[in-house]
């Protein structure tokens, strides 16, 4: 019985280096939107929605700031 060596691994990396830099950091921002909605509200609901929300909108600005 043959045994096959493992297949090389593709030198691509599945995100580029900018693109974890951009969702890392609207990961950031939305939890700090998100903490600073329910220390203000108290409502987990509330808070999760802001952060999603705060999350969803700066990946956009990010990616045309970080360039």
């Amino acid at each position: 019985m043959t045994v096959r060596p493992p297949s090389a691994p593709d030198s691509e990396p599945l995100l580029s280096q900018r693109a974890a830099v951009v969702l890392l950091t609207a990961a950031f921002l939305g939890t700090i939107v998100g903490v600073l909605t329910f220390f203000s509200t108290g409502n987990t609901a509330g808070a999760l929605l802001a952060a999603v929300a705060a999350t969803g909108a700066s990946v956009p600005g990010l990616h045309k700031l970080i360039a």
